[in-house]
């Protein structure tokens, strides 16, 4: 469990920056749709992620199999909500809709990256040691 706390800190910590970045790039590339669009983006996100974090976290105490079923359920089912809530917001002119795929891409890319890189970092024992009696 200190293991998934670390990758999630770490995750975050890096998609905050890599959103501040994609928020200030789409707002000045595209202007005041730019940057609601890239807020935007940025909301849906931290929710989906969110979301995850808590169902995965919780998971995590039952048993490993079932936290990696949660994982990548949760990810099925964030697609799927990703897609509907894209056609939902189609009509909407508020906001540039590219500067809101862009920025939820780059930020969605960039969560799966860290967490890859921090886990692949992470040293992680696969077999359980005797006690020292």
């Amino acid at each position: 469990m200190a293991n998934y706390a670390r990758v999630v800190r770490r995750s975050a910590a890096l998609c905050s920056v890599v959103a501040v970045a994609m928020v200030a790039i789409c707002a000045g590339v595209v202007g005041t749709k730019g940057l609601y669009g890239a807020l935007i983006a940025v909301g849906i996100v931290t929710v989906f992620f969110g979301i995850s974090i808590v169902a995965v976290s919780r998971a995590a105490k039952v048993s490993p199999m079932f936290m990696m079923a949660v994982a990548m359920g949760s990810y099925v089912i964030k697609i799927i909500a990703f897609m509907i809530v894209l056609v939902l917001l189609q009509r909407v002119t508020v906001f540039s809709d590219k500067a809101l795929g862009f920025t939820a891409l780059v930020l969605i890319l960039t969560w799966c990256a860290a967490q890859v890189v921090t886990m692949m970092r992470t040293k992680q024992l696969y077999v359980t040691p005797e006690e020292q009696a």
